[in-house]
């Protein structure tokens, strides 16, 4: 019971990578808020833990919108008491040049993967100020560091996240609060599907040329990303803060 007595949120865990880690953090004894825009998956993710008997909640959560991030740490504070940890998950995914990208998607990307870090972060502080500490886990990737085609806007928008990860980290380590960031590299989820349909490729075909970018030859599954969350969310990590670990099978060693 790693998070035994934690309370976290967890943004965009109505699916993916997000459901995973929801899950996993209620299995090792947390209470989780499912802090989703999309009402039927959240609230199913919700149901679903506490079916099984953890303890969750769902709060239609928009983190681009900071008073929707608000609602979401008062309503968690409300029902839980506190907030212990906050994983920064909820992703826009906006592909494309920067000749084929408008200013509403550098907007939608950025008030997504990197305001929207920042909302719920500012809106945390008090409550892990309050009980002397707290960590912060945000979802980075390895398009934080390498080049890829086509995703200008995706890739600035990690590369932005990486450094949020590194800034938070050292502004916020004299309130004994730790921010730690994930680097996924190729997971199947339902936005990989969703790209994949965009581009018009075959699902089965797509899903075994993106896993020989592994070493191991094969995508990564959510549950896995959740294996990391988790460690950096509990205190096995404690003497961890700023740091970046890369789960992508080896794609990315050289």
């Amino acid at each position: 019971m790693l998070l035994e007595n934690r309370v976290a949120i967890v943004t965009g865990s109505g699916n993916g990578i997000g459901r995973a880690i929801a899950e996993r953090f209620a299995g090792e004894g947390a209470a989780v808020t499912i802090a989703e825009l999309e009402e039927g998956p959240g609230k199913e993710v919700a149901e679903s833990i506490n079916a099984a008997g953890g303890r969750a909640m769902f709060h239609m959560t928009d983190t681009s919108d900071s008073a929707s991030v608000k609602g979401a740490v008062e309503a968690t504070v409300a029902e839980f008491g506190t907030v212990n940890v906050l994983v920064n998950n909820a992703a826009a995914f906006v592909f494309g040049t920067v000749e084929t990208i408008t200013n509403e998607d550098w907007e939608r990307v950025f008030g997504v993967n990197v305001i929207g870090y920042a909302n719920t972060t500012r809106e945390c502080l008090p409550e892990f100020r309050k009980n002397g500490g707290g960590v912060i886990v945000n979802l980075a990737s390895v398009s934080s560091f390498i080049a890829q085609p086509e995703f200008v806007p995706y890739n600035a928008s990690k590369g932005a996240v990486a450094q949020l990860t590194r800034c938070f980290a050292m502004d916020l380590a004299k309130d004994n609060i730790r921010v730690n960031a994930i680097c996924p590299g190729s997971i199947r989820t339902r936005a990989t599907d969703r790209h994949i349909a965009s581009l018009g490729l075959d699902p089965e075909e797509s899903y075994a040329e993106f896993g020989q970018d592994s070493l191991m030859k094969r995508m990564g599954r959510p549950d896995e990303i959740a294996s990391g969350v988790t460690f950096l969310a509990s205190d096995e990590s404690s003497f961890m803060t700023g740091a970046h670990i890369v789960i992508d099978g080896g794609a990315t060693i050289d």
